[in-house]
């Protein structure tokens, strides 16, 4: 990294507002269970370079989860926040109000939800040890582009070239754009003098401008996100759901009607190690049968069933429990633990679930629902493995 002189403040800002037109209420919409602003939010607070992190928004939700992800909010004025505003006027009015001592600032897009904070210090090195005034994060591109009347942009269409003899290009990204403060207040735009781009991992390359976006962001998430489990410092409380988590979903019928489930010994053993931790078990289930209110009794926990809206039920316990929602966990399996994944900051699917369900995890377990996912959930939050109790439990209904 380079050796900064003194008062040479790195200021990020990320521009948030919160009139998307394309995908309403973009901006808090999640991906791996975090709202956009907060994955990046999270981005530049991990940057070594970045000094501190403004998100400039006209919204309360935006503003809040800023908040809640650790980054100072600017007040947009109204006029800044309208689909002709450019990101320049909202990052000038961010330097200007909050942070007047910055000599780089750095504008960082909350529609790049895998950028990494490596991305934001490679685009501040150049800028900060004198080699270039304005840099941004680029990925190499090897498409051949036309235009709608059939001529080729970047190519002829009759000599087309291998890919490997053509002259190297780079496609902006839009993540993350370095500048030095005194070039944009001069110029008014983020490109001026020498601009250098700066190439990143294409695999990581995705902007958020349609609804289709925002769904192939969540399938790529598992993939794509650094993995990270909670400890007991980021969590008060873990909700179970019960059909598919807490069973493997099946349910067996004898000659006379009589349904019984199966459960797995070491789930037990991890939700009284989630317990002996401090932290408060919840079961959360639509089904009504007695089975599931067993099950709680055994495990020493309350349970919660009948429950046709889930999410209404959890916000309700946890408020009345004193829980904050992003310091909860919810482990569930199927598409009616959407409304819980959503409120949650850390939505868990069990390896079995609905494609939907994974797609909008923050974790995903390696074991199925009633295989031991909820004791791998407690050995990954406390640390350590929770061992024996591998056989199954039939419960009868």
């Amino acid at each position: 990294m380079p050796e900064r002189s003194e008062g040479m403040s790195v200021v990020a800002v990320i521009p948030a507002r919160g009139g998307s037109k394309g995908v309403p209420g973009k901006n808090v919409a999640l991906v791996g269970g975090r709202a956009l602003v907060a994955r990046a939010v999270d981005a530049a607070r991990r940057a070594e370079l970045v000094d501190r992190v403004l998100v400039s928004t006209d919204d309360r939700l935006i503003a809040e989860a800023a908040r809640e992800a650790g980054a100072e909010v600017v007040v947009r004025p109204a006029e800044l926040a309208s689909d002709a505003a450019s990101s320049e006027s909202a990052l000038l009015h961010a330097l200007d109000s909050y942070a007047p001592e910055a000599v780089v600032a750095v504008l960082v897009q909350c529609t790049s939800p895998f950028l990494d904070s490596s991305d934001l210090d490679g685009v501040i090195h150049p800028v900060l040890d004198g080699e270039a005034d304005s840099a941004f994060t680029a990925a190499p591109s090897h498409g051949f582009l036309w235009r709608p009347d059939g001529s080729g942009v970047n190519h002829d269409p009759g000599h087309r070239a291998r890919r490997q003899d053509r002259a190297v290009e780079l496609l902006e990204t839009g993540a993350a754009y370095a500048m030095r403060v005194s070039g944009l207040r001069c110029q008014g735009h983020r490109f001026f003098g020498r601009v250098r781009p700066v190439v990143v991992d294409p695999s990581r390359t995705l902007e958020i401008d349609e609804p289709d976006d925002l769904a192939r962001a969540r399938l790529l998430s598992p993939l794509l996100d650094r993995p990270r489990d909670p400890g007991p410092a980021d969590l008060d409380a873990v909700v179970l759901d019960f059909d598919g988590t807490l069973t493997d979903d099946r349910v067996t019928v004898d000659q006379d009607g009589r349904e019984a489930v199966t459960v797995h010994r070491g789930d037990g053993l991890g939700v009284a190690a989630l317990r002996r931790a401090g932290l408060d078990v919840l079961i959360l289930s639509t089904e009504r049968n007695p089975v599931v209110q067993a099950r709680a009794r055994k495990l020493h926990v309350p349970a919660l069933t009948g429950i046709d809206h889930k999410g209404v039920a959890l916000a309700q316990w946890c408020a009345d429990r004193g829980h904050a929602l992003h310091r909860t966990a919810f482990v569930g399996n199927d598409v009616n633990d959407l409304p819980c994944f959503d409120l949650v900051g850390w939505p868990i699917a069990v390896a079995d679930a609905h494609h939907s369900v994974r797609a909008r995890a923050r974790i995903v377990t390696a074991a199925p629902g009633g295989h031991g996912a909820v004791r791998e959930v407690a050995s990954r939050v406390l640390g350590k493995d929770i061992r024996d109790g591998s056989e199954p439990l039939a419960l009868h209904r």
